[in-house]
């Protein structure tokens, strides 16, 4: 499992997109981010709160009306992780998200000692989250278009 914003070359992933307008996006397009499903997963209840048209099959538009809010969500998100002090703290975390569990069984399915690893597993999803917010800034200082696009 990838914690990290990557390029197209891999499937089951969620794009990230700012290169459309208000109807239309370039699908797959070089400035495009994306992120393994499982590790999205775990910051879809901040973009279902933002925009409640979100849907994971298909694309979702951010647009100026819902971006900051979504910028918000994931500024708590980010609170929330940046805040967890312990593997407990961690597991509780995971374990009141939405399909949580799968990110934990797909992280013990690749790192059977990912419990020794838990504050490193923690970083990359901050990184991750931090990531997330960088998008939803540009989107605000550029006047872009954020489109969600899971696959």
């Amino acid at each position: 499992m990838r914690i990290e914003l990557f390029s197209s070359d891999y499937l089951n992933i969620v794009e990230l997109n700012t290169t459309g307008d208000n109807e239309n996006y370039i699908k797959g397009d070089s400035e495009s981010k994306y992120v393994e499903s499982e590790v999205f997963n775990l910051f879809t209840n901040c973009f279902e709160n933002a925009n409640k048209l979100y849907e994971f099959f298909g694309a979702t538009k951010y647009n100026t009306r819902n971006i900051v809010p979504l910028r918000n969500e994931l500024l708590s998100k980010l609170e929330a992780l940046e805040g967890i002090k312990s593997l407990n703290g961690f597991q509780n975390h995971l374990d009141q998200v939405f399909l949580g569990q799968e990110f934990i069984d797909e992280l013990t399915e690749e790192d059977k000692d990912w419990k020794e690893k838990w504050k490193y597993y923690l970083d990359k999803l901050i990184q991750v989250n931090k990531g997330l917010v960088a998008i939803t800034d540009k989107c605000i200082e550029e006047q872009k278009i954020l489109w969600v696009i899971g696959y």
